[in-house]
């Protein structure tokens, strides 16, 4: 049997940007299984009185709004400061399913342990065609041109649900990261991986809310695969 994770020695890392409807719920659900840093990425609605009102937490308040790479990277630089071996990321739209934390906990000792969406409940079936195509297209960055005849793919490299441990955080933050929106979860991916650091994957659920697929992100996120392969031939 595996041993579960000590809860103080994993924190859950959540980015908030205009999330009153949901934020209360999902920080009082995840604070049940472990610490939690929630950043408030300068939103204008009422997240920041919510979150004044939810105790035993860290929030963490951007003045303006660095989307998801840059509330992730200080909420790792918090943990890592904090010592804690472990952070779970997720969405702070309840797409994921707060009461799936313990899975990551129960999870093998990896350096990144990514959420698979086995259970896609409600996602239009274009989400499901792009995600597999996206899917597809990361991981053959990963490692240009020898992933091109690997017999076994991460399965959701696109999936926000992860766990990173302290290693994998420290790498993620010296690297000099370029991501502006989604991409982060190829880019950081690409440093685990380059690292040389593990990579596991669990099963979770998703719940398809609203969709944040603009054209912005999807060219954010096929310019860091030609970065990645570039790199790779460089």
């Amino acid at each position: 049997m595996r041993r579960r994770l000590v809860r103080n020695k994993t924190l859950l890392i959540i980015p908030a940007y205009n999330e009153e409807e949901t934020i209360r719920e999902l920080v009082e659900r995840g604070k049940k299984y472990v610490d939690v840093c929630v950043i408030d990425d300068h939103s204008s609605d009422k997240t920041p009185h919510i979150l004044r009102d939810i105790t035993g937490i860290h929030i963490i308040t951007h003045e303006v709004n660095t989307h998801i790479p840059g509330a992730v990277l200080d909420g790792m630089q918090y943990a890592v400061v904090q010592n804690y071996d472990y952070a779970i990321t997720m969405d702070a739209g309840l797409s994921h399913n707060p009461d799936e934390i313990p899975g990551f906990l129960d999870a093998p000792d990896c350096d990144l342990v990514i959420g698979v969406r086995t259970q896609k409940l409600k996602t239009p079936l274009y989400r499901k065609i792009l995600s597999f195509s996206g899917n597809l297209i990361y991981n053959i960055s990963l490692d240009f041109p020898r992933s091109l005849f690997k017999k076994k793919y991460y399965r959701d490299i696109t999936s926000g649900f992860r766990r990173y441990s302290q290693k994998a955080m420290k790498n993620i933050i010296k690297y000099p990261m370029e991501s502006r929106s989604f991409d982060f979860l190829v880019e950081s991916t690409a440093v685990v991986y380059r690292n040389r650091l593990k990579i596991c994957e669990v099963p979770i659920t998703y719940r398809f809310t609203n969709s944040s697929l603009r054209p912005k992100v999807v060219k954010d996120c096929l310019r860091m695969c030609l970065k990645l392969i570039l790199q790779k031939k460089a």
